[in-house]
């Protein structure tokens, strides 16, 4: 297994690995309220997004989770990450995000597709899967984009608040042709 310090994307991006520096962009992603209520606990002072960081960083020392930041320019634009490693199963869960400027931008497309190469070639994973609410038509085009099939929904498998959400399902293998090519 290969942790890898950055990855080039053929669109002129860099992955690398979440550095303290990079607070500035975590608190402008977090501040968007579709994005804090999603979080798992608050993200909205400096202390708090290095905290994230830190996260970020301990699930990559223990090989559960490898998260990058999309970077253009030194900037973080936004993250891309396989967490919930397997290696008994050979799966890993993808998820991603972008500050609200890199929206729209193919950022978060162009690093899914690098960060499943490496999770195909270095991790030797087989199967990554992931999953976006099925009112979230953008999400839904980032996970096509970067070769992502659609599966199926899941009924009611998110809630925020007291509303629950449909998620819609997507996989990519190591097999499958966009990855051959």
């Amino acid at each position: 297994m290969s942790p890898a310090d950055a990855l080039p994307t053929p669109e002129g991006l860099l992955l690398r690995p979440w550095r303290p520096g990079d607070a500035p962009a975590v608190l402008r992603a977090f501040a968007a309220d579709e994005m804090a209520r999603q979080a798992a606990r608050p993200v909205t002072t400096t202390a708090e997004a290095l905290d994230w960081i830190a996260g970020r960083a301990a699930e990559r020392a223990a090989e559960t989770g490898f998260a990058w930041a999309v970077v253009r320019d030194g900037e973080a634009l936004g993250s891309v990450a396989v967490t919930a490693v397997s290696h008994v199963h050979d799966t890993g869960w993808v998820s991603y995000w972008t500050t609200a400027a890199a929206r729209r931008t193919g950022v978060a497309a162009a690093g899914v597709r690098e960060l499943a190469r490496w999770a195909f070639a270095e991790l030797g994973l087989h199967r990554l899967e992931l999953g976006h609410r099925t009112n979230n038509a953008p999400s839904c085009s980032v996970a096509l984009r970067a070769g992502f099939a659609p599966e199926g929904v899941e009924r009611a498998k998110l809630r925020y608040g007291s509303e629950r959400y449909d998620v819609e399902r997507h996989a990519r293998l190591a097999t499958d042709p966009v990855n051959l090519g």
